[in-house]
């Protein structure tokens, strides 16, 4: 068997953050990491998903900046996010939160963000491997001298021990859920399972008209209440070469008759018997907002672009946040942890920088106060996250029109997004909406937007 100091279960942006955290530490690390093809990489790497992008606070939360990036990652320079409800719309031009970057934000190729990453850690001397397949961890809280902690079973090579493991496996948690549930007094899937804790992301690549191009270019857009769902909505995210990814994201397993008021949401249709597939939505979408200027024709897929085809599907992390079995020296970090943004336009740096504390402070020998230390980096964020997710449980178009109409208002005074931590009402519906913020994130305070507390754990 082999045996090194940190063993890193999945090599996405905390998997191999943390490879590259802990080797530079000095630590022997080893970052295991399936493999899944991409038409837009060579070979196999991780299961790179394109989310909306980097906010500009977001860089400093990542603690990479895109300078540091090589040429290709950034796709697009934003400057504003365009928020857009059945019948009301707001633009937000600054998160007004202060940054070392000095744009709205930018999007990425994510293919490339990860092989960035990748290279990142192995020239700090983590060993990246990829289809490397774990089948299993054993964990022995007993062990004593030469025998590892923490046994990694491997499918086709040879098992890897290690004194520290990091869980990087992304919100399907094909690894980290066995090995939580062997560590926690209830089933494990009742708070982290996959189909019902998690969201479903489709999206697709497609060349967009010069003309409409340049109208969109600068900005993310988002849909809100056009479709049925908690969090449910589609977007339109600019790359580079006139191509745009049109996606969407909702709830697994949805039932349609479930839906109130479903006539209210502009891509259903009356004739519909389920809820409709990624594809059809997408259409609707198209068709709905550029549909009298343009034909479907006019949005081609790129289908050199993406999973296969031009199109992706992927899960996406909507579970509350997770705390860690530290006393068993284990790590969680990333898309595994849960919640990595809000409303799932993105995470990747939540996920790189607690993949970086884990893997700093595995290499040090000590993870015990590796919860608190990222509460400390990234639990203002998760917070608000969780606070503006609650706020917008049972909301159906009538509410995001009211909400984009009271935020513009809001936002026309003071140009970001923090008047609902400071408190500017313009009126009473806007005195309502803060405070129904600041009750929500007040309920949630003291680690009550986490889910499963370390002090759960049973050793």
């Amino acid at each position: 068997m082999e045996r090194v100091d940190v063993a890193v279960v999945g090599g996405g942006p905390a998997g191999a953050a943390a490879g590259h955290a802990a080797a530079e530490a000095g630590a022997s690390v080893v970052v295991c990491e399936k493999g899944v093809p991409r038409v837009d990489r060579e070979g196999l790497g991780p299961d790179s998903t394109d989310a909306a992008g980097i906010l500009d606070y977001w860089v400093d939360i990542m603690g990479i900046h895109p300078r540091e990036f090589p040429e290709g990652v950034v796709l697009r320079e934003l400057d504003r996010a365009e928020f857009v409800g059945p019948t009301e719309s707001c633009t937000l031009r600054s998160t007004g939160i202060d940054s070392s970057y000095d744009r709205f934000g930018f999007t990425m190729q994510r293919a490339r963000f990860d092989d960035f990453l990748r290279s990142r850690a192995e020239a700090a001397g983590a060993e990246y491997r990829v289809g490397a397949r774990v089948r299993d961890v054993e964990t022995d809280l007993a062990a004593r001298g030469h025998d590892p902690r923490h046994v990694l079973r491997m499918r086709d090579d040879e098992d890897v021990g290690a004194e520290f493991l990091v869980l990087a496996d992304g919100p399907q948690r094909t690894v980290t859920n066995r090995v939580l549930d062997r560590l926690l007094p209830f089933d494990v899937t009742d708070r982290l399972g996959s189909t019902r804790a998690n969201h479903i992301a489709y999206q697709e690549y497609r060349r967009f008209p010069a003309e409409l191009f340049d109208e969109l270019s600068d900005a993310i857009t988002f849909w809100w209440g056009h479709m049925p769902g908690h969090t449910a909505y589609p977007w339109v995210f600019p790359n580079d070469d006139r191509v745009c990814r049109v996606g969407l994201t909702a709830p697994i397993g949805l039932d349609l008759d479930s839906v109130r008021g479903r006539d209210q949401y502009p891509l259903l249709r009356p004739a519909d018997e389920s809820i409709p597939r990624g594809a059809e939505y997408l259409r609707r979408l198209l068709e709905l907002e550029y549909g009298d200027r343009y034909d479907l024709d006019d949005f081609p897929l790129v289908e050199d672009r993406g999973k296969r085809g031009g199109t992706e599907t992927y899960p996406i992390s909507s579970t509350r946040p997770v705390e860690s079995p530290v006393r068993a020296g284990v790590a969680v970090a990333g898309g595994a942890m849960g919640t990595t943004s809000a409303f799932h336009e993105g995470g990747d740096h939540v996920a790189v920088r607690t993949g970086a504390i884990a893997g700093r402070m595995a290499a040090e020998g000590d993870l015990t106060r590796y919860n608190e230390a990222w509460r400390a980096a990234v639990g203002d964020e998760l917070l608000r996250n969780v606070t503006l997710a609650e706020m917008a449980t049972d909301y159906g178009p009538a509410d995001w029109d009211r909400t984009f109409r009271i935020a513009r208002e809001m936002i026309a005074s003071t140009e970001d997004y923090r008047v609902f931590d400071r408190g500017h009402a313009t009126n009473l519906g806007a005195a309502k909406l803060v405070a129904d913020y600041r009750l929500t994130k007040l309920r949630l305070r003291g680690r009550r937007y986490v889910q499963v507390h370390e002090e759960e754990y049973v050793y």
